[in-house]
């Protein structure tokens, strides 16, 4: 469900005209709907109320400071995976206490910086890791609190970018050595276990490999249990898929439901790391379109965004919908819509049936409030685009556009080139 619809022919975000927004910010630019986040921040906690759990929000999904300090009010925490990440978090106002640390590559100054800020947990990924963290929570004298990411070895039925959990993933221990991990664990001075964490992929529409993950997880829980290892917290991470096109997903509400019914009394707070759930349909990316270019076997649509903006489609194939901002009328025709990368691989859309299109047409990439920003670039030295966040009648630029004079931000000419004569 999302606040993105035609009126008197025009698309509107909530009361707002992306036309207007594209007369004051220019294109392209991402716009996100607070109504629509809310809703469905609302769609995942309530079937969760009673329920001793922690919701931390996968910032890799979408990290604007305005969402996250949305969501911070909301009571949500974060899931992260860097110290930019990190330190997004914290300057949103969300506390320590809601952070998980996932992530395979965690730097020692992450790792310091982490537990400074008092997180809830790390998720360690590797026996390597769990050393390091045990020394650098010496060298703070503190005590880092962890959980181990399991792999259950089972099939997401996801795209295999985005499967995390299978053996030939890089992330998380294989579920049969993770025992060992954790008594290793139990023995090091500064490492506190508190947890045990599973994230098996992105983008699932089916609810049976979570549960699998789940039963997978219980039976490892039993077995610690076994050995003296008590813990505090279950870590189901996220996954939930969207409809991009014409998939199915679970309701959040069905999820919660099953997830819970897996468990069982099992005694342990749970967390669950949701992120394109809650923000993938409460954004779209508006661009303009430059020309129309025809060859003998292609229509292609010309757009000035490109794949440094959005690049889910060249990555993954991955699908969005898209419409005119304008509603039009007449025969739809077979279309390309690219960029303007110096890439083979840049398109929005490809072999796409759309109202027919002309330079200064301005359209909506949907569904693209998830992996949208987030994974964007500066490629071919292109600046990176505002994003605008919506409230009813209201519309606040919470990023603006980069200008050419931040692209060179940092840089520096040594003088042996300076003086170099030509």
């Amino acid at each position: 469900m999302h606040d993105f619809d035609y009126r008197q022919g025009k698309l509107y975000c909530g009361d707002v005209a992306l036309e207007e927004i594209s007369r004051n910010v220019g294109t392209p630019f991402y716009c996100y709907s607070l109504p629509t986040l809310h809703r469905h921040i609302r769609a995942f906690e309530e079937p969760l109320a009673g329920v001793d759990h922690q919701t931390c929000f996968a910032m890799k999904a979408n990290s604007n400071l305005a969402i996250l300090s949305y969501m911070a009010k909301q009571g949500l925490g974060a899931d992260v995976v860097s110290g930019g990440e990190l330190y997004r978090a914290l300057k949103a106002g969300i506390p320590g206490s809601k952070i998980v640390y996932s992530g395979v590559g965690k730097t020692t100054d992450e790792i310091d910086m982490a537990i400074e800020a008092g997180i809830m947990m790390f998720n360690i990924e590797s026996e390597q890791e769990l050393e390091v963290i045990n020394e650098r929570a010496g060298l703070l004298e503190r005590k880092a609190p962890v959980s181990i990411r399991v792999n259950p070895d089972v099939n997401p039925m996801t795209h295999p970018y985005i499967s995390t959990g299978m053996k030939e993933n890089k992330f998380g221990i294989d579920v049969d050595a993770s025992m060992a991990q954790y008594l290793k664990a139990k023995g090091m001075e500064n490492i506190e276990i508190v947890g045990i964490d599973c994230h098996i992929g992105s983008q699932l529409t089916d609810l049976s490999p979570f549960i699998d993950a789940v039963d997978r997880l219980k039976m490892l829980i039993g077995n610690l249990n076994d050995h003296g290892i008590t813990l505090k917290y279950l870590d189901l991470g996220g996954g939930l898929g969207i409809t991009y096109s014409d998939e199915e997903p679970p309701h959040p509400r069905d999820y919660c439901h099953a997830i819970l019914e897996a468990i069982g009394p099992l005694g342990l707070k749970i967390i669950f790391e949701p992120g394109r759930v809650i923000v993938g349909n409460a954004g779209v990316l508006v661009t303009s379109v430059l020309y129309r270019k025809q060859t003998k076997n292609k229509t292609f649509i010309v757009v000035d965004a490109g794949m440094n903006d959005l690049i889910r489609p060249s990555l993954y194939g991955a699908y969005h919908d898209i419409r005119p901002l304008e509603e039009k009328t007449g025969s739809p025709e077979t279309v390309d819509v690219v960029g303007p990368i110096c890439e083979s691989g840049d398109f929005l859309a490809k072999n796409r049936e759309l109202p027919a299109l002309a330079r200064g047409d301005m359209i909506a990439v949907m569904s693209a409030g998830a992996y949208g920003f987030t994974m964007s670039s500066n490629y071919n030295s292109r600046t990176r685009p505002p994003e605008v966040l919506v409230d009813g009648a209201k519309y606040y630029v919470v990023l603006k556009r980069q200008a050419y004079e931040d692209l060179v931000t940092g840089e520096t000419v040594p003088g042996a080139i300076r003086d170099i004569r030509g």
